[in-house]
């Protein structure tokens, strides 16, 4: 029977297979002591963080405990994909500590959007789902934009609060807290364990002040987002990387927008529509009669409608069909989770949205 080898600096089970897992080492080290995972190798020696996935189930068992602790709640989000990453059910897990929103990827908007106005959806956005955030912070952790707010935010706690660091995968919140590290992590960083009841998954404490520490929590996976359904490839083509040049077109009676061969947008009714397509540059939208819209899609999905490839498109499920009434007069969001969103104005309309099964899709109010 094969011994079961502990990370030294966050006692999880070490495994040599899934490098997105939880106590991934190389096989090379373990002949080296410490035995410590990757994660927490990154930590000791670079200051940096890579970011790892579980489960909901074990996501949860981590949030039970953060409303018993004395801290400030750190939730990450993605602004290009804010319900695809928002946890829903936090106030029933952070308790009565304090909690603060930071919103990641800003540099993908263009410099005219109105960033008090994002801000503002926000927080009407945390209120409807229960929570009070005492400030929300628009960000791009890559870019180093809008960091020294936060950074004085959270520089009055330090030494007096943990500072907990919640999130979806692919929101940046390694990156985020790397940032963080470089700021407030002390020079030789000595990674402690913190071992939940009832799962072998642990947070990672780095140090700061007065035996206070910023805690690291993995990234929850949700499935209802593209992310977690396309391959490496096509996931590098539908994550914008540059800042998003929104596409318009005016939609009219019985007439499809493809968005590359992951969604398509049918228009119901001689009405007058304008749609402005928020998605990564590298998708192909493509406007058709919806009376060809099914023949293009056999013919050439994977070539115009990209991406996917065609291999691709055959192994996703099976597209299924939402419809929704859209308002006369009233700006509105369709959401495709992962994927972006469509901002569609002017008359009283119908529409059918078509995506794989499983994938978000949902109006909310414009947010731009």
């Amino acid at each position: 029977m094969t011994e079961i080898k502990y990370c030294e600096g966050c006692g999880v089970p070490l495994q040599t297979e899934e490098p997105k897992k939880t106590g991934y080492i190389p096989s090379s080290a373990l002949e080296n002591k410490p035995h410590i995972c990757q994660r927490c190798f990154r930590i000791k020696n670079y200051n940096e963080v890579i970011p790892i996935e579980i489960d909901e189930n074990e996501f949860v068992q981590i949030l039970n405990q953060i409303g018993k602790t004395d801290s400030i709640v750190v939730q990450v989000v993605d602004l290009f994909d804010i319900d695809g990453t928002f946890i829903d059910g936090l106030p029933r897990f952070i308790g009565s500590n304090p909690f603060i929103m930071v919103a990641n990827k800003i540099d993908l908007f263009p410099k005219s959007v109105i960033q008090d106005r994002i801000k503002n959806w926000l927080k009407k956005y945390a209120h409807e789902h229960g929570l009070h955030p005492e400030e929300v912070f628009l960000i791009s952790a890559e870019k180093k934009i809008g960091l020294d707010p936060v950074i004085h935010y959270l520089q009055q706690w330090n030494g007096k609060k943990d500072i907990y660091v919640v999130g979806a995968t692919n929101v940046g919140k390694s990156s985020f807290i790397n940032q963080m590290i470089r700021h407030f992590g002390e020079k030789e960083v000595s990674l402690t364990t913190s071992r939940f009841p009832g799962t072998t998954l642990n947070a990672v404490h780095i140090p700061m002040k007065k035996n206070r520490n910023m805690i690291d929590t993995p990234g929850i996976v949700n499935k209802n987002r593209f992310n977690e359904w396309v391959n490496p490839e096509t996931l590098k083509l539908i994550t914008p990387r540059k800042t998003v040049k929104p596409k318009v077109f005016q939609l009219y009676e019985e007439q499809t927008l493809f968005i590359g061969g992951l969604a398509r947008i049918d228009k119901k009714g001689k009405t007058d529509n304008s749609l402005v397509c928020h998605f990564s540059n590298e998708i192909e939208i493509h406007r058709t009669k919806t009376s060809n819209a099914d023949e293009l899609y056999q013919n050439h999905v994977g070539e115009l409608l990209s991406p996917p490839s065609k291999e691709e498109a055959e192994q996703l499920p099976k597209w299924v069909k939402h419809q929704f009434t859209i308002p006369a007069g009233q700006k509105v969001d369709i959401v495709i989770s992962g994927l972006g969103w469509i901002a569609i104005s002017g008359d009283r309309t119908s529409v059918d949205v078509f995506s794989p099964k499983g994938i978000g899709i949902h109006l909310r109010d414009a947010l731009v």
